[in-house]
């Protein structure tokens, strides 16, 4: 079978759901699945009820993640889609062409969220350790609780309330403390007015993702219509995150090998791009990430220091 969700080829949800299965997994899941005009198993993607229920039984039945939510209101990440953020990550610290696996491996995730789910993923599939950080107390005592109920999660993710809004690493990173990576999905809009009228356009365009079998094919690229205000939006919207992140990079360059986030809009790259120019003495790469008919990047940032 041919990759119909163009995911990372080890991503395990390239296929279309085997919803069978996965309410087997998660039982729950069943009063949300029913067959299709095509005499097809399907789910209601427009509701975000159904959305969330989905993603509980995939994180069940493929990486065995007990009791793991989302608060109403917050943003429900879609697991794939997630996931290959990280088996991107894996490539990039790949030095012999497999990727590595083993607490030995640690990374940071800035803006971790209620769910909590790059680390998650990153601990489930390669066994790697994290710290996650946010701003909001109510997405660090979610995670942890989370986190409570699953024992090896618990064991190698460390979960750390950012207490200063404006700063990125700082607060965060500990003295001497080493990461191999940092990742970060920014908040991409620069007020709730234009995070709403996205998600407006969204749904409006539900009912032209799908195939002619009447699947959706588009499930990574929505944002389940949730979201507060940290996860969404802040003053200045991608652009000053994403700078602001470079700028603060440079105090920790000699304590993490590669520095990453996500960029929704291909055309800030350049500003980006710019900026990491002008320091000089930095590799930077791009790595080009596609999720149905949606195409984002993960910027890539390594200062050469940590060549010595």
């Amino acid at each position: 079978m041919e990759n119909e969700k163009n995911l990372h080829p080890r991503n395990i949800n390239n296929k279309s759901y085997d919803f069978e299965t996965l309410i087997k997994a998660y039982s729950k899941l069943a009063s949300f699945v029913k067959k299709n005009e095509y005499d097809s198993l399907s789910l209601n993607y427009s509701d975000p009820k159904a959305v969330m229920c989905l993603n509980q039984a995939l994180i069940t039945h493929h990486y065995s993640v007990k009791d793991w939510s989302v608060p109403k209101g917050h943003l429900c990440p879609p697991v794939p889609g997630r996931a290959d953020y990280i088996h991107y990550i894996a490539d990039l610290l790949s030095e012999d062409g497999e990727p590595p696996v083993g607490t030995s491996i640690k990374g940071l995730d800035i803006g971790t969220g209620t769910s909590c789910i790059y680390p998650i993923l990153g601990n489930s599939i390669y066994g790697w350790k994290f710290v996650g950080s946010d701003i909001s107390s109510t997405a660090t005592n979610h995670a942890k609780s989370i986190l409570n109920s699953n024992p090896k999660l618990k064991k190698n993710i460390k979960v750390r309330h950012q207490e200063a809004a404006k700063h990125i690493f700082k607060g965060i990173i500990k003295f001497e403390e080493q990461f191999d990576f940092t990742m970060c999905n920014p908040p991409f809009y620069s007020s709730l007015k234009e995070a709403s009228k996205n998600t407006a356009r969204k749904i409006n365009n539900l009912n032209k993702n799908k195939d002619k079998k009447g699947h959706d094919t588009s499930i990574e690229k929505k944002s389940n219509f949730g979201g507060v205000e940290s996860e969404l939006w802040c003053p200045g919207g991608e652009v000053a995150f994403i700078k602001n992140m470079i700028q603060e990079s440079i105090e920790f360059k000699e304590q993490c090998v590669w520095f990453t986030t996500l960029v929704s809009n291909n055309s800030n790259l350049p500003v980006f791009y710019k900026i990491l120019e002008d320091l000089g003495d930095v590799e930077v790469r791009t790595i080009e990430m596609n999720q149905g008919k949606k195409v984002s990047h993960i910027l890539a940032w390594h200062f050469k220091i940590n060549d010595n």
